[in-house]
């Protein structure tokens, strides 16, 4: 190998840290390895993998190139084997490549709110730079807000938000440009606009991918709107630049501890002597000057006049009823001349930190470990192993010293230089072991708070998901689980992150299992982090069995988003491993999921057979539930194909089962599909029938996305009966409930209803726009049939309307889908086109 003629070292992957700079080592590794052709790299790399997952020139290609958002990173490990096999270095590799996108998931975790943190009823100083503020707003849109660590960038943002009236939306985000903690890097601007589009209303299935898009998307939203967006503790004019509204009417305001070019900037320093001095008077007034008429002008020089410092020694000082301001400066002075201090912020942290109590130190030190960006009383009850009523007591007065901070919610953060330096004082004053101890705590409060949640919001599949223990510590109540979860999201996100990357796997795998059936309720980006960590945390600790299941949870997540290769692939890999372990279940969940993807990817003969085969494996188990699932989607592709004399008796099936069971939402599902196919075998009486059962149950239970699917039934029935205001009203009931969750294929449908309702009623333009938005809808959503459909309802209004060419053009189009689709809808547009020559 002429390595060591062209590169005195080896590459080191340590130094990358973006994907682009990750791709750039590979690419001087492969000029290392002596520049050997990609179809040599991709030889050896399928020289070490089964022939089922070998790879072709272009996906290797792919890894050298710029530009990538992911990366596989199996396959980027095989690459660098097959250039430099040394396990060692290999190790290094994969272990880069970890960091980079542990990183890239955690800038994707942010916390948006859309309301104002109260103003200070007292607020003191500032106004000066106040009226700058405001007076900048009055000349632009946007301004910046910048100064030191400490400064009060933050509050001063706040209390002049409250000055500038009433707004018609709030958009607030904390960016994280100067985070502390490694593992909380600045905000990545594309998942802030994910949130602050879904605040705004924009359904989940609506949200452009890339960030350009985002934006527009967002600025769109904005115009017409009076908004105001405060955007804090930012890193770069980089990440602010998307998150500008730059809408006639809309404000932002910027914090950073940088200054930004681009933008109109206001300076914050330290407090003058004067508001340093009306600061003091304000938070602790009445304490007596002694004997030194400048005491507190000591005081606030010792604080360097940093508003955070003050607000930190005043807290000291309402501990210490009896002092006077000279002891407390007295004190100071003396603590700064023994050197134990090395700035305003330290000196001030220590001098509150030893003023606490014995049990508040340790649980200020302990809230500091917990890796989400803000906690309950539950979960500090957790960390520190006390009672709730103790925690509450401590956390009120950690509160008083202002070293935690109240937020809504009963919740609590921590700022970042307080969490900083009680992180500091738990490396000095705690062993690992105990921290462990906490975290494992803390992890299993929110494990089994989880699967309590989950286990009344979705009693039904409960015995699918895994047994958790009762923790030590208190449960929060979770009688609404859905306000529990959406209150906790993000902490439990950050939960599945933190323990696959410090060495707690098996709370991975078992939170992200928990959370399967709630993620995929329209969090799918976020299930794809959460199932690719559990993934990742069960392949590193040798659990088969989890890495499976995370693989099978991955995998649904990207069927939802429309990445039905890769579904099927990590469905695959998921099957084998199931297999080995000889798991009927699982293998049958899997399958009949696989099937699935397999259907969306038009295979329907491959889907068949896996939906077959996960039947039979359900009858062996003796699983009744998973028996009329297969057989609910074998009468779908039935209905699909054409045979509908089979898909009747398959849903009627499937039916009896969930009956039996007590499965009510399953039942409501079949009732549904049963009802579809009764309408197009002209038995619209027991249509209505089945359909009218299902909307009932869906009702309710309050089940939103089942009552939309019936009614679009329903509405089917009512067409087929000759009922045209019936089906219309049905339909538009439909396309309301789909448009409010965010289901973009169930849109489809009910869009390509409303056109069938108006074509039956000789309204052929409103057809026509009903049609097309439907056409629009399918295609975003990957749905061939309904695609296929909106064209033939295209074709069959525009050749009435005489617009021979048009509906031609439909029609080839159309034809071309059904005949993919196996389905006799493409005979009956082939007689059409024959029977009229062009």
């Amino acid at each position: 190998m002429p390595s060591a003629d062209r590169f005195a070292m080896l590459p080191d992957p340590g130094q990358a840290t973006t994907l682009d700079e990750f791709a750039a080592g590979l690419r001087l590794l492969k000029a290392w390895a002596g520049n050997p052709s990609y179809e040599t790299i991709t030889g050896r790399v399928n020289a070490r993998r089964p022939a089922a997952r070998a790879v072709g020139k272009t996906t290797v290609v792919d890894c050298f190139r710029s530009g990538r958002r992911r990366l596989d990173d199996e396959l980027v490990v095989a690459v660098v084997e097959a250039l430099h096999s040394d396990l060692g270095y290999v190790t290094q590799w994969r272990h880069a490549l970890r960091v980079i996108s542990g990183e890239s998931r955690a800038a994707a975790q942010v916390r948006v709110q859309d309301f104002l943190p109260d103003d200070l009823p007292g607020f003191t100083g500032r106004e000066a730079e106040a009226d700058r503020v405001a007076a900048a707003v009055r000349d632009g849109s946007a301004v910046m807000i910048s100064g030191m660590a400490g400064a009060g960038k933050t509050r001063l943002a706040v209390h002049v938000a409250h000055r500038l009236g009433d707004f018609d939306h709030i958009l607030f985000v904390t960016l994280r440009g100067f985070h502390p903690d490694e593992t909380q890097p600045p905000a990545d601007p594309s998942a802030v606009l994910d949130a602050f589009l879904r605040l705004l209303g924009v359904p989940g299935q609506q949200l452009p991918h890339d960030l350009g898009a985002r934006s527009a998307a967002y600025r769109k939203k904005l115009v017409g709107t009076r908004t105001l967006v405060i955007l804090d503790d930012a890193a770069s004019e980089e990440q602010v630049r998307p998150l500008l509204p730059q809408a006639e009417g809309c404000v932002a305001l910027v914090t950073s501890r940088r200054s930004f070019p681009g933008l109109a900037t206001v300076d914050v320093g330290v407090f003058t002597p004067g508001e340093a001095l009306a600061f003091l008077a304000r938070d602790v007034p009445g304490v007596p000057t002694g004997t030194d008429p400048r005491a507190a002008e000591r005081i606030a020089a010792r604080c360097g006049r940093l508003p955070l410092a003050l607000a930190l020694v005043a807290g000291h000082m309402r501990a210490k009823p009896g002092w006077t301001l000279t002891d407390h400066a007295d004190w100071l002075d003396e603590r700064h001349r023994a050197g134990r201090l090395d700035s305003g912020v330290q000196f001030a942290l220590d001098v509150s930190y030893r003023n606490l109590p014995p049990a508040e130190r340790d649980l200020l030190r302990l809230v500091a470990q917990h890796p989400g960006q803000d906690f309950d009383v539950y979960a500090a009850a957790a960390l520190s192993g006390c009672s709730l009523p103790a925690a509450d007591a401590r956390l009120r007065e950690l509160a008083a010293h202002h070293l935690v901070q109240p937020s809504t919610g009963g919740r609590f953060t921590l700022h970042d230089l307080i969490r900083s330096y009680a992180a500091g004082r738990a490396g000095d004053e705690d062993r690992r072991a105990d921290r462990r101890a906490a975290l494992t705590r803390v992890f299993d409060l929110y494990l089994a708070a989880a699967a309590a949640a989950m286990n009344r919001l979705d009693p039904v599949e409960a015995h699918r998901r895994p047994a958790i223990d009762a923790p030590a510590t208190p449960l929060p109540d979770v009688t609404d689980p859905l306000r529990w979860l959406a209150a906790e999201r993000a902490n439990l996100i950050a939960v599945t992150a933190y323990t696959a990357a410090e060495g707690w796997p098996s709370h991975t795998t078992r939170l992200a299992a928990v959370l399967f059936r709630y993620l995929m309720g329209g969090f799918h980006a976020e299930a794809l982090a959460v199932h690719g960590h559990a993934r990742d945390a069960a392949r590193a600790s040798g659990d088969a069995h989890g890495h499976a299941r995370a693989l099978a949870h991955l995998a649904v997540a990207e069927v939802q988003l429309g990445r039905h290769e890769d579904a099927a692939a990590h469905l695959e890999q998921s099957l084998q491993l199931f297999r080995h372990a000889g798991d009927g279940v699982d293998q049958a969940r899997t399958l009949n999921n696989l099937g699935v993807a397999e259907t969306r990817l038009g295979r329907y003969e491959r889907a068949a057979g896996r939906h077959r085969e996960a039947l039979s494996l359900y009858e062996q188990a003796g699983d009744r539930t998973g028996q009329a699932r297969a057989l609910v989607n074998l009468a779908n592709l039935e209905s699909r194909t054409g045979d509908d004399t089979v898909a009747a008796s398959q849903y009627s099936a499937a039916l009896a089962l969930y009956k039996a069971t007590g499965d009510e939402l399953g039942a409501c599902g079949a009732l549904s599909n049963l009802g579809e196919l009764e309408t197009r075998l002209d038995r619209h009486d027991d249509a209505i029938a089945h359909v009218g059962e299902a909307l009932s149950i869906a009702r309710r239970l309050g089940n939103r996305s089942l009552e939309a699917w019936a009614l679009d039934s329903l509405g089917t029935a009512h067409r087929g009966r000759g009922d045209l205001a019936e089906a219309t009203a049905c339909h538009r009931a439909s396309l309301d409930i789909f448009e409010q969750t965010a289901d973009v294929d169930g849109q489809a449908w009910a869009h390509n209803g409303l056109g069938e309702d108006a074509q039956s009623a000789g309204d052929l333009p409103t057809a026509v726009a009903a049609h097309t938005a439907a056409h629009e809808a399918a295609v975003t959503a990957a749905d061939r049939q309904q695609q296929a459909r909106a064209l033939t309802g295209l074709g069959d209004c525009h050749w009435t309307l005489g617009n021979r060419d048009l509906a031609r053009k439909h029609f080839y189009e159309a034809r071309a889908l059904w005949i993919v689709l196996r389905s006799p809808e493409a005979d009956r547009i082939t007689t059409l086109l024959e029977a009229v020559p062009s």
